[in-house]
Parts: C-alpha cells; structure tokens; sequence
C-alpha cells in the first residue's frame, strides 16, 4: 500500500482510500478519523473523562439523559443518542430505542420462550433487543 500526503491550506482537509477490499488496515485508518473528529466527553459529577469507544460496553438512555456504561463507571454524556449513533464505529449495533450495544461487549444472549433476546453485557449489564432491531443484531453476530 502506498502513502501520499499532499498540503493545501486552500482545499478542505479530508482522506482518501483505495483500496481492494475492506481490511483492518481500512478499517483501522478509518476508526481513528472518525474518533479523532468525534471526541467523546463522559462527566462524573464534575469531572471529565475523553472516552475511548472500545472501553464502552453500551450507551443507554434513562431518564431522558444519555450515559456511557463501561466496565467499571458509568458517564453522562451531553449528546443525544442519534448523534452518537452517526458517528459511532463498526463495533456498535442498535438493539432498541434507548441502547446502543458495542458487540465486543457482549457476554451472552439469552433466548426467551416468547421470542425476545436478552443481551448480558461484561460489565453485569443486560438489556433487550426490540422486535425491531432483531433481525439486524441477528446479522451482526452471525446467530
């Protein structure tokens, strides 16, 4: 693979890939520019923590506020769950309204007799997936 760098303080800034197929080079290449454009602030009462998205187990909705869950805190977050949803990384699926699960963090899901998935999540966490979302989350972990 070859780089090149051009400099143009004239034209917007922005990266271009050719590339065969989609590989973890791609991929790679393309997380850090989403992660560097997207910053991801938690706050713990007063404190803000920059938020690293493979540490996030979830993002969930309660009390019509958004939090960031990971292994061991949970941080509330200033932005609404759409947004985080655009530019979220390959990792996250939705699985209802108020979750977005990222799928390295998923412990195990539970099938009910009724039909409907109970996901665990690493951190002790669990939530469901909607009718909805079924058919996608099925997709995204090959069940």
């Amino acid at each position: 693979m070859k780089f090149r760098l051009i400099i143009d303080k004239n034209r917007d800034e922005e990266i271009l890939v050719y590339a065969h197929s989609k590989s973890a080079l791609v991929e790679a290449v393309e997380r850090l520019v989403s992660e560097e454009e997207f910053r991801l602030i938690g706050y713990i009462d007063r404190e803000a923590v920059r938020l690293d998205f493979k540490e996030i187990c979830r993002f969930v909705v309660e009390d019509n506020r958004v939090f960031a869950e990971t292994a061991e805190e949970k941080y509330r977050l200033k932005f609404r769950l759409r947004e985080i949803e655009e530019k979220m990384s390959a990792d996250f699926v939705k699985i209802n309204q108020s979750c977005l699960a990222n799928i390295n963090m998923v412990k195990r899901f539970d099938a009910s007799v009724s039909g409907s998935l109970l996901v665990k999540f690493k951190n002790g966490s669990t939530d469901y997936v909607s009718r909805r979302q079924l058919k996608t989350v099925k997709e995204r972990f090959g069940l």
